[in-house]
């Protein structure tokens, strides 16, 4: 499978059958959450505790 050099996956934690990542956009810095489980996942950005999205800074993001 390709990667999209436009978004970066971090592993959060996992488990059998069942997963959770970190995505983030390079182009926008908006993290989101990716969780897994078996044939079932759901894709959310995540908030901070005022309901604004999380941004990584360009600065901070690592090009691998």
């Amino acid at each position: 499978m390709a990667q999209n050099k436009r978004f970066i996956w971090q592993k959060a934690q996992g488990g059998l059958m069942k997963e959770l990542n970190i995505i983030i956009d390079r182009e926008t810095g908006i993290n989101y959450l990716f969780a897994h489980y078996g044939y079932g996942g759901g894709l959310t950005p995540l908030l901070d505790k005022d309901g604004k999205p999380i941004v990584t800074p360009p600065s901070e993001i690592i090009d691998d």
